[in-house]
């Protein structure tokens, strides 16, 4: 349950972790395997939304989403060297 919680809190702070992504698309320290991973798995979740709950249940429908779009960026936190996530703050994941 802990974990649930802390990946919605993740996510509901997303737009901290754009210039992340930035980063890790362009730098030369992430190789271009796990470049195309972390596209894959955005890009995959974009055009292939698989919905556990429908979004027409209100707030339910949204919280697999939220799951899934904090295990896509954290898959990405993880991939990304020590520098950049020392860079960014976060080394804790």
């Amino acid at each position: 349950m802990f974990r649930f919680l802390k990946r919605i809190k993740f996510v509901l702070k997303f737009w901290k972790f754009i210039p992340f992504l930035r980063d890790f698309f362009l730098t030369k320290e992430v190789p271009s395997s796990k470049k195309a991973f972390g596209l894959l798995l955005i890009l995959t979740y974009a055009f292939f939304p698989f919905d556990l709950i429908p979004d027409f249940l209100s707030i339910f429908g949204i919280v697999d989403d939220v799951v899934l779009a904090g295990f896509v960026v954290d898959r990405m936190i993880k991939a990304a060297p020590l520098s950049l996530r020392e860079k960014h703050g976060l080394t804790g994941r």
